[in-house]
Parts: structure tokens; C-alpha cells; sequence
């Protein structure tokens, strides 16, 4: 009897952290809901024009600290549930999860929501027939409908146009190592398996033990360094694209330490002294003996030497809330170089294009001592973003 009343018991407790669990998916399905509505509220104002942001999907990312991809499915699912009134409340009552908003929302884009009109669809149909799916049906029944749904809407598929549904997604994890997937039209996806095949099969020495994956892999690199080695590249912002390492001198010198490469990975110093003997890799090493970084008063553009220091300083556009890499901006001279200011990379500072041009018009930029970039609006109140949650123990 008493292993009865124990099993009962856990029963008991179990059943619920269910309802728990039941509880929280519904109210975080009102959150994303009246998220999803916020932020159409906000792009429809032109909210993010105040901190100096073009969209609010670049708004999410620099102040909400979301992906990018997460921050485009907020932006979208606000838009689509301005076209499904009949979803959107059962999203606001936590019956329908910003998963399957996101799926409804493939059927409400521009194109699709044009063609619907031309064909006299009753989009309040749609709706009632999402919604109930959604609310009584699993998540991949909600799929096929809108499968259904988009295959009558065009029988033909959309117009073949290769670029629309190629990309390609770079992941770095924590010990500097990228994995990347991507997707690829059939006539890109035979240029590119053709250029990697060639070099697999130039490259098969006697023993080689390598998998075919690992093959594909290294010929993959070798493309990558063919390129960079012979300048089939595009320039950017100057200076021809090259494998950055910043390492302080001593490191370098001693082999200790750790480096940083131009997109953020961290290298051991031994491993930046071994890259520095390849004449593709350029080094900027802070230090006395170091690229001069100073070029004085006489040289109002910035060299090539100088632009790989202050990208490797800044590593993207400054601005704060702005998440642009380095080779979308431009560098700029904190004091205007006309004004007296000089070329060097203490007046120097990375922008995009846009926050360049809000900086020549109002909104300010200033380097801390502690290293930290700091963004001011014309009426002096500073742009900031929420500032990380500090641990218990501090």
C-alpha cells in the first residue's frame, strides 16, 4: 500500500507540472501575439528612426539581442496578422503558437495577397479555415493546408527566379569552429558541386584515408584559397578581402596568449604565429613595432594598414544597436579630417552607411576609455540597450 501512495502521489505531482507546462506554452502564445502586434505598431510609426535604425528587424537585433532570423519572424508574423484578424485572436487567447503564425503568414505575403485579389479569394475564408486548423489540428496538418492553400493560389508555382530561394547560413560556435547550411537552385547547385568535385578529384593521394565529406571539405577551402591568394575577389571598402589577426606583440613574440581573427573566432597565439608565415594572412600587431597606425595630418584617406587596425578594433559599424560586419562600412574620422582632425585610429571609427550619414547629420559617436562606443541623438539623450543581467555572485 505504501508504494501505492508514493506512485499515486508522483502521479499527483507530475500531472501538475503538466498543467504547469500547458499553462506557460498558452500565455508565452499571448506574448509572442501581442510582441508580434507591438512591433507592427512600432514599424508602422517608423519607431526605429529614433535610434537611429532603418527597420525594426534591425532594431530587434541591436536592442532586443534577437537573431536575425528570429527578429524577421517577429516583423512578419505582425504583418500577417494584420491580414488574419480571425488568427491573430486566437493567437492573443494563447491557442495558436508563433510557429504556426509564421507558417500562415507564407500565404500573406505581397505577391500572394495580390494574386488572391485577382483571383477573388475571400480571405476571411482563409482565416476561419487557418484558424480552425490551427486551434483543433496538429502543427503539421496546419503545413499541408497551407501547402493546399498556396498550390491552388498559384498551380504553376511562382515565377522561376534561382536567386530567391538560395542561402546560405554560417553558424560560429564557442571554440571558433563554423558549421553552415545552406540552399541552392539546381543550375547553382551543379556550378558550385561542379567546382568542388574538380578539386576532390585533382587531390586524391595514394593512401588517403580522408571520407568523402572530408574531401569535399578541404576542396571547398582550397576554392577559398585560391581565391584570396590570387585576388579573384571583389575590393571592399578599399582593401582587397585577406585572413585578419589581431595579436598583441608579446604574444606574438612568446607564442602565449590568444588572438582574434577578423570575424570574431579566437586563435591560440601559437596558432596566429603559424598562420603569420603565410603571405595571405595580414597581421596587425598592436605594439611599438607595429603597422604604423598614425599617419599624421598629411594623408586625409585611410590606408589599407590603418582600415584592417580599426576593423579589427571595432570588428563592425559602432553605432550603437547596429550589428553590420566590417565590410559594409566605412571608416570615419571623428574629428572631420577638414576640421583638423587626423588620420589615425584613435580618430578613426567604423559606420555603416546609414549611421554614417546620421553621424554627418546629428547623432554623435564617442570611444570610452574603457574601449566601449557610446550613441548620442541630435537632442543629446544617448541610445542605449539593455544592459546584461549581472550574476548572483556579483
Amino acid at each position: 500500500m505504501r508504494y501505492c501512495s508514493i506512485m499515486c502521489s508522483s502521479a499527483l505531482v507530475d500531472g501538475d507540472v503538466l498543467d504547469d507546462v500547458a499553462a506557460l506554452v498558452t500565455e508565452r502564445n499571448r506574448i509572442d501575439a501581442a510582441l508580434a502586434r507591438a512591433v507592427r505598431a512600432a514599424e508602422l510609426a517608423q519607431a526605429p528612426e529614433r535610434d537611429g535604425q532603418k527597420s525594426m528587424a534591425s532594431w530587434l537585433r541591436g536592442h532586443g539581442r534577437l537573431s536575425g532570423s528570429e527578429a524577421l519572424r517577429l516583423v512578419t508574423a505582425g504583418r500577417a496578422l494584420e491580414h488574419l484578424p480571425a488568427l491573430a485572436k486566437a493567437a492573443e487567447a494563447g491557442l495558436v503558437s508563433a510557429g504556426q503564425v509564421a507558417e500562415a503568414a507564407r500565404a500573406v505575403t505581397p505577391r500572394r495577397l495580390a494574386a488572391a485579389a485577382e483571383r477573388g479569394v475571400d480571405l476571411a475564408v482563409v482565416d476561419a479555415v487557418f484558424t480552425q486548423v490551427a486551434t483543433e489540428q496538429p502543427h503539421a496538418d496546419l503545413v499541408a493546408v497551407v501547402a493546399r492553400y498556396l498550390l491552388g493560389l498559384e498551380p504553376d508555382g511562382p515565377e522561376p527566379d534561382p536567386t530567391e530561394g538560395r542561402r546560405l547560413v554560417f553558424v560560429r560556435h564557442a571554440d571558433g569552429s563554423v558549421s553552415f547550411s545552406g540552399h541552392l537552385d539546381a543550375v547553382g547547385g551543379e556550378k558550385v558541386q561542379t567546382a568542388v568535385e574538380a578539386h576532390v578529384q585533382a587531390d586524391r593521394p595514394a593512401g588517403d584515408e580522408r571520407t568523402r565529406a572530408q574531401r569535399q571539405g578541404d576542396a571547398l577551402l582550397q576554392i577559398a584559397d585560391n581565391a584570396l591568394a590570387t585576388g579573384a575577389v571583389p575590393v571592399l571598402r578599399t582593401v582587397r578581402p585577406h585572413v585578419a589577426v589581431r595579436i598583441d606583440l608579446d604574444d606574438l613574440a612568446t607564442g602565449q596568449g590568444a588572438a582574434d581573427m577578423g570575424f570574431g573566432a579566437t586563435i591560440s597565439a601559437a596558432r596566429a604565429r603559424w598562420l603569420a608565415c603565410d603571405g595571405r594572412i595580414s597581421r596587425v600587431v598592436f605594439g611599438p613595432d607595429g603597422v604604423p597606425l598614425d599617419v599624421g595630418r598629411e594623408q586625409r584617406l585611410v590606408s589599407g594598414a590603418l582600415r584592417r587596425a580599426v576593423e579589427l578594433r571595432d570588428g563592425g559599424c559602432v553605432f550603437t544597436g547596429c550589428d553590420a560586419p566590417s565590410h559594409w562600412t566605412d571608416v570615419h574620422h571623428l574629428v572631420h579630417w577638414i576640421d583638423g582632425g587626423e588620420t589615425s585610429l584613435e580618430n578613426s571609427a567604423l559606420l555603416c552607411e546609414r549611421h554614417h550619414t546620421k553621424v554627418h547629420h546629428g547623432f554623435r559617436v564617442e570611444r570610452q576609455p574603457s574601449g566601449r562606443w557610446r550613441t548620442w541623438r541630435p537632442d543629446g539623450t544617448e541610445i542605449t540597450t539593455p544592459e546584461p543581467l549581472l550574476s548572483p555572485a556579483a
